[in-house]
């Protein structure tokens, strides 16, 4: 397996610009994910490092060489796609052979990786039936397996559970991962979903119109989105955006949100008169009848051990994840209390999250090219 470096990667359809001054470096043996909507240049980029297309510019690097500009066919890897692309007519044995039997490979050699591979992805029971009739995980498991047995120096994935039902996508995500942990391959994977790549990432990079906004392990996402766009991107329901105008200066330690003083972390450097917002995922969020941050109860949406609550305040719908024991209704009149310790502060004209005594260590990587916050 190979590290894999990004320097300043661009491309451009014509006057579109797909891809804009991507950096990044994915580790020999890391699992990396590139998460972001559709459109926002992640399977180009994906395509670029695999040599389906050529970059407008910038460089890639696979094991420390320069293969910018060569084809696909010159770089030691292997493409798993969404739609399995298998040969129907095919058994399970020869579709995950045949890149083997294409290189020339002896026949004894190729059946000994063939059920090697096989024996690791669970199918070698499935060796001799048909394509055709397996279920779409097991579909999967056989275009991994086309892509291991060739042990290529990494493996580039687009969106490959994006047609698999729910059951068979939460169960290809753990095997994926636990797959990635045994055989320790540098992985790129292109996804939408928020809940495959904090499930199985090592590192992320959060795009959106071709820029890269963050690039970090999950938690360091999660926890310091360095956007808006992040912040709204990841998260089930997404983080809460409630507005404040005015600057801040060095040292401030307390803003007034519809008319209840918030304490936040203090604030590294002066920011300039601005509209600004503060940020509060819905588990940071509890019920005080003593604080002047009110509001009414919008609606309920029950999860078992947690539920989630709108509430309706002057400044718009705030949710909170609080205990599901908690009985509430319609209408009834609630106090919310933020915690100080889980906040972000964000310039909305930018985008940017602003710098505070526990933001230190967020990843700015991209985000001085972010985009404002979507709607």
């Amino acid at each position: 397996m190979a590290e894999i470096r990004v320097e300043h990667l661009r491309k451009a359809f014509g006057d579109f610009i797909a891809v804009q001054d991507s950096n990044f470096v994915v580790g020999d043996g890391e699992f990396f994910v590139m998460l972001g909507p559709s459109g926002c240049g992640k399977t180009t980029t994906l395509r670029m490092i695999a040599g389906l297309e050529l970059p407008t510019g910038g460089k890639i690097l696979l094991g420390g060489e320069d293969v910018t500009m060569r084809r696909a066919r010159e770089r030691d890897i292997a493409f798993v796609f969404q739609l399995f692309a298998l040969y129907p007519h095919m058994n399970v044995r020869k579709n995950i052979g045949f890149p083997l039997l294409a290189q020339g490979m002896p026949g004894i050699e190729i059946r000994r990786r063939v059920e090697e591979t096989a024996k690791l992805l669970r199918i070698d029971h499935l060796l001799n039936k048909s394509v055709s009739g397996l279920a779409g995980g097991d579909r999967q498991r056989v275009a991994l397996g086309r892509a291991i047995v060739r042990r290529p120096k990494c493996f580039l994935m687009d969106e490959p559970l994006g047609t698999l039902d729910t059951e068979f996508r939460d169960l290809m995500i753990h095997e994926l991962r636990e797959l990635h942990n045994r055989i320790h391959a540098t992985t790129v994977y292109v996804t939408h979903d928020q809940m495959e790549a904090m499930s199985m990432a090592d590192k992320i990079a959060v795009m959106n119109h071709g820029v890269i906004e963050q690039f970090g392990t999950p938690r360091e996402i999660y926890d310091r989105p360095a956007t808006m766009f992040v912040a709204d991107f990841i998260g089930s329901p997404p983080m809460n955006f409630l507005g404040f105008g005015g600057g801040l200066s060095k040292g401030a330690s307390e803003i007034v949100v519809q008319g209840a003083k918030v304490a936040v972390p203090e604030v590294r450097e002066d920011i300039a008169p601005a509209d600004m917002a503060l940020g509060i995922r819905p588990e940071h969020i509890r019920f005080d009848d003593g604080s002047k941050l009110r509001g009414a109860i919008y609606g309920t949406e029950y999860l078992g051990t947690t539920q989630i609550v709108a509430v309706e305040t002057s400044g718009g719908i705030i949710k909170a994840r609080v205990p599901a024991e908690i009985r509430l209704n319609p209408g009834d009149q609630v106090g919310l209390a933020l915690s100080s310790t889980r906040l972000s502060l964000f310039e909305k004209g930018s985008g940017r999250a602003v710098r505070t005594a526990i933001h230190d260590t967020v990843i700015h990587h991209g985000a001085s090219q972010g985009r404002a916050h979507r709607g």
